[in-house]
């Protein structure tokens, strides 16, 4: 198996303007981001809405980009479900389909589930599945502590690691400091990406690498390369774009990028709101000073 690091660019999920799957328009997308450089995809998650995905969608979508992928990088598979069955059924229905992991959001519904019963739902899920997991970490009123994290990864070897998303690097820090050199703990923290990378994250899982891969791509080897003085320029550049992406439509803003760049990713799917013209204009102003249109 590659090894999971670097650029993992979170997949938009394409729509047709009625809400049905467009999946006509996935290989053209995941040809786009291969071609700028990013080191894996990832389906499912929150940019690509897979809040709003059923079953069989689900599986639909992840067999198409599978088969566009055709073994080129890894594909890690979003899983947004609060029953613990629910997620371990749709992990065994693409089990079989060539994904390398498992990406798992914790119930994100009102009622928080204690540390013993968090850690029973991810033990669950890997006994029936049998699929490397990472921890989305990312919903409010169910956010994970560093010490509820690496008591999971502790506890059950088949979780490789956490998305870490939320902006605070306090935590992200603790996490990154505290855990086994065997756990990935891949940045969410789209404004601080070149920060995250040089506190020793092994890549980045967020939705600015899907909106501009290119330069996201430049940003992750200048760091490597330590060359400094490009980050810093890259990292200057990208935080504009995440300004005018990270906000609560944040999916239609990705598939607005794409667009301007070549890249049809269809409709967002209702309830998500589309593109306001400002905020078309501030991405656009952010994609050319960017120099990617």
């Amino acid at each position: 198996m590659r090894k999971l690091k670097g650029i993992i660019a979170p997949f938009t999920t394409p729509f047709a303007e009625n809400g049905s799957l467009d999946l006509a328009l996935v290989p053209a997308q995941v040809d786009w981001l291969i071609g700028n450089g990013v080191h894996g995809l990832a389906a499912g998650g929150s940019t690509g809405e897979g809040h709003v995905l059923n079953s069989e969608e689900h599986y639909d979508l992840i067999k198409k980009t599978i088969e566009a992928i055709n073994d080129r990088v890894p594909l890690v598979a979003g899983i947004i479900a609060n029953s613990t069955t629910e997620v371990a059924e749709r992990g065994k229905a693409i089990k079989s389909l060539g994904v390398y992991a498992l990406q798992i959001t914790p119930p994100h519904y009102l009622f928080k589930p204690d540390d013993d019963a968090m850690v029973r739902h991810f033990k669950e899920i890997y006994a029936e599945c049998n699929l490397p997991i990472l921890i989305y970490n990312v919903v409010p009123w169910c956010y994970l502590s560093p010490d509820l994290l690496l008591r999971i990864m502790n506890e059950i070897p088949g979780v490789l690691g956490v998305k870490q998303s939320a902006g605070d690097m306090k935590l992200f820090a603790d996490l990154v400091r505290r855990a086994d050199p065997k756990n990935l703990i891949f940045s969410a923290v789209d404004a601080m990406l070149y920060s995250s990378y040089q506190l020793g994250a092994p890549g980045a899982i967020a939705a600015i690498l899907t909106a501009a891969p290119g330069p996201s791509v430049r940003l992750w080897d200048a760091v490597i390369d330590q060359d400094w003085k490009t980050a810093r320029d890259l990292h200057e550049r990208l935080m504009p774009l995440w300004d005018a992406i990270g906000v609560d439509n944040m999916p239609s803003l990705c598939k607005y990028a794409q667009h301007l760049q070549g890249v049809e990713a269809g409709f967002p799917r209702r309830p998500t709101s589309p593109a306001t013209d400002d905020q078309k204009e501030r991405v656009k102003d952010a994609l050319e000073n960017l120099g990617l249109i």
